[in-house]
């Protein structure tokens, strides 16, 4: 969604510029961050930030009282430096932003009025890569370069109608292009290589590329809305239509040959690995695993969302107003045949809302809401499910590093042992299966309620306070889920994986006769059964695990609640000072955090972990990664004199749960990430052997607090009877605190008598302190 703030000119002539500084010099130095060994893992101290900008504008008359213009354009010169973490590459940034917006106003007569608006915020950045040497901070070879184009030109057209003095009518119609394409010049040649940060490095670069992936995508946004206002008596009736349709062409895949990732872990003999097709014992001899990830997906594809709207707004006495609406939601999102791959309509959302001036002077306000959201199915699942998506990855053990040269400068890849089980291809084997058995037929929406009440008032001319609650709730999920077996068959019905709703009933195109051929749509009550049980009655003669099936496991349901209450205390300006001040008590909870897994760090929108599995999500209800308790918020404003100006903020928030993921589970042979950790005989090869804990989430404590104070100092100065100087240095982060803002929340990443010796470690922190200076003068 993009939400643009636009300036419309007047019958008088404005003009303005201003100007933003913010030198390297002025941006403390990030910390780098070791283990308890004294192995520095993250490299930061080397990065660079500095950015300038001028931004120009103009707004007046073109025709007095008739049409009118407004016109900026913002040069930013952008050029951060940034070491790769292990301190083996730096990669040096140089972008052109230039930014560019207009507003258009026509007032064709006394009740029409046309207005046109336009931006663009293209972007293209290189960044220079080269060899890096930590001890003597030593550049070296420039190795690759990479190139990244974001961002387009936006435009709406709206047209405004007042038909009659009760009946008001504005259409609207816009479109939004952007662009986001990632390539480098190594890319034919050069694969990428990564590491957990918890095996030995080889104290060269891994890889001769830092580009993560080869990608070009174009979206494009069409709006389209209607919107009417109706004034009948006491009540004032808002009804509409709103229709998008969004384009995405979309092309991924791995740089270098085979368009293979390599990604290296640490793990100890004898221990077990989350591969799906079994085999994933790290032999002998050696210390970590390599998973080497193919990845290649292309198509077009296309989400259109479409709602109608009425709301009446019923001023019941002079105090009292009640309003109350309706909403009615479509969604279609479509595959790379153009054909509808999940479609929901008839979503109907009411809401409901009055405000009440208590006292009948405007000094005292009790309010509130309840309402229900529904919530579109991201494009991104489109293009995965739907788009014959390539996820190929192979599990070798790690043999060490082999060092090889490219153009004078070194760099490690993966020495490749033997291949751990086989090749996983069950998140996308290339091809567009039959969605019938991919796609639950009779989906439900995702959908959360709101409700909100609260109270606001004046102490007196210049000071006021309010106290208000809000509680949302989330109904339903669509996530994918494997469901390997039916009611009808048992573990002979496997479907393979599916978007649906955990923990409800399914509908989807499987086996109803038991004879290996899909043949109608079957019911699978996946609340409790769809995955299929075994029990491992010991190994054969190949030392494979002998598996007999004992039956299904069902799903918990998703759920996510939020629980919040907020007071504010505020002093209006008075050309001497003012202040604001709020505090929010809130609990986030559940077992479904949302479309990504953040403490995780897995950012598969939509596809996330957490029910791919009955096991997975099994004991995992508890306070959400992003539950904070408690948060205050600062802001003041002092005149020292006519021209000077003091302000400060203080913002302050508790931490974040941490939880302690393990991998596997007591209840059946399964090896992947869990709220469960093996505690003893776990590199058995009898998974019945292997005794588990659970480790819900929040039980290792919560990051710390962290405190963020800001403070700045203006000089204004009055240029004639309408023009105004101002100078403003602001310090962001004042005392340069760099807390923890999340760790490695991975206690277990095999299956394995040990833990990680990197959990607990932080892996992102506060942005370090920074100034900047802000000159800007208006006519």
């Amino acid at each position: 969604m993009i939400n643009a703030v636009t300036r419309s000119g007047t019958n008088q002539f404005k003009y303005g510029a201003e100007l933003t500084m913010e030198p390297a010099s002025w941006h403390s130095r990030a910390d780098d961050h070791y283990r308890a060994d004294g192995t520095r893992y993250l490299t930061a101290s080397r990065d660079r930030d500095a950015l300038a900008k001028l931004n120009v504008y103009a707004s007046g008359p073109i025709v007095k009282d008739k049409l009118f213009f407004f016109a900026m354009y913002e040069a930013r010169d952008s050029s951060p430096e940034n070491t790769n973490d292990a301190g083996t590459t730096l990669t040096k940034n140089s972008a052109d932003t230039g930014f560019w917006g207009t507003k258009i106003d026509w007032h064709i007569t006394d009740a029409n009025l046309l207005e046109f608006m336009a931006f663009s915020d293209k972007n293209s950045n290189v960044g220079d890569v080269y060899d890096y040497t930590y001890t003597g901070d030593i550049t070296g070879n420039k190795t690759n370069e990479i190139y990244t184009d974001t961002g387009g030109r936006n435009w709406n057209l709206t047209w405004t109608s007042y038909l009659t003095n009760d009946l008001s009518m504005k259409l609207m119609y816009g479109r939004n292009d952007r662009e986001s394409f990632n390539r480098g010049l190594s890319d034919v040649e050069c694969n990428r290589v990564a590491s957990d940060g918890k095996i030995a490095l080889p104290g060269v670069a891994l890889g001769c590329t830092t580009n993560s992936s080869v990608s070009h995508r174009n979206d494009v946004r069409k709006q389209a809305r209607a919107d009417f206002e109706w004034t009948l008596g006491d009540h004032l009736l808002r009804f509409g239509f709103d229709h998008e349709q969004n384009t995405s062409d979309y092309e991924r895949y791995y740089p270098g040959p085979g368009a293979i990732y390599y990604n290296v872990y640490k793990a100890d003999p004898g221990s077990s690995i989350s591969n799906p097709n079994g085999g994933g014992v790290i032999p002998p001899g050696y210390t970590g695993y390599v998973r080497a990830r193919r990845y290649e997906i292309a198509g077009n594809f296309e989400t259109t969302n479409s709602a109608y709207y009425i709301e009446d707004n019923w001023q019941v006495t002079s105090n009292l107003l009640l309003n109350a609406g309706i909403r009615s939601d479509g969604f279609d999102n479509k595959g790379g045949d153009g054909k509808s791959y999940i479609k929901m309509d008839n979503m109907i959302a009411p809401r409901v809302g009055f405000s009440w001036d208590m006292k009948g002077d405007g000094s005292t306000k009790l309010f509130g809401n309840l309402g229900r959201y529904y919530l579109p199915v991201a494009n991104v699942i489109n293009i995965k499910q739907a788009g014959g998506l390539l996820d190929e990855r192979t599990y070798y053990a790690f043999g060490g590093w082999q060092i090889e040269d490219r153009n004078g400068s070194q760099y490690a890849m993966p020495i490749l042992g033997p291949q751990l089980g086989g090749v996983d291809t069950s998140q996308g084997d290339g091809t567009v299966g039959d969605l019938r058995s991919e796609v639950d037929h009779d989906m439900d929406q995702v959908y959360q309620d709101e409700a909100i009440l609260g109270f606001q008032q004046m102490i007196d001319d210049k000071w006021s306070w309010g106290v208000s609650g809000t509680y949302r709730r989330l109904h339903n999920a669509i996530d994918d889920m494997e469901i390997s077996a039916t009611a009808q068959c048992g573990e002979d019905g496997y479907i393979g994986w599916v978007m649906a709703n955990p923990g409800s009933k399914v509908q989807v195109w499987g086996d109803s006769n038991c004879d290996g051929t899909p043949d109608g749509y079957i019911t699978v009550d996946t609340s409790k059964e769809g995955w299929a049980m075994y029990r491992q009655d010991g190994v054969d003669a190949d030392g494979d695990p002998i598996m007999t099936y004992i039956g299904q496991r069902g799903w918990v349901k998703p759920k996510r609640s939020y629980t919040a209450v907020e007071f504010q205390i505020n002093r209006a300006w008075d050309d001497q000072w003012a202040f604001n001040a709020s505090y929010t008590l809130s609990w986030s909870r559940g077992n479904a955090e949302g479309p990504v897994n953040s403490d995780t760090n897995f950012d598969d929108t939509g596809r996330t972990e957490n029910f791919d599995d009955p096991w997975v999500n099994f004991g995992g209800d508890g306070y959400l990664p992003n539950d904070r308790r408690h948060q205050f918020k600062l802001r003041g404003t002092y005149a020292l004199t006519p021209h000077w100006q003091l302000g400060a903020d203080l913002q302050a928030l508790s931490g974040t749960p941490i939880t302690g993921f393990g991998v596997g589970n007591p209840f059946d042979a399964s090896n992947y990430h869990s709220y469960y950790t093996c505690v003893q005989n776990c590199d058995s090869e009898f998974s019945a052997d292997r005794v588990y804990v659970n480790s819900p989430r929040g039980k290792y404590g919560r990051t710390p607090w962290t405190y963020n104070v800001g403070a700045s100092v203006s000089y204004i100065l009055p240029i004639g009877d309408t023009g105004r100087f101002k100078a403003k240095l602001a310090v962001y982060n004042l005392f340069n605190t760099q807390q923890t803002l999340n760790v490695d929340q991975d206690l277990q990443t095999t299956i394995g008598n040990g833990t990680s010796d990197t959990f607990g470690d932080g892996i992102s922190f506060q942005a370090p302190r920074f100034t900047q200076l802000t000159l800007s003068v208006d006519f």
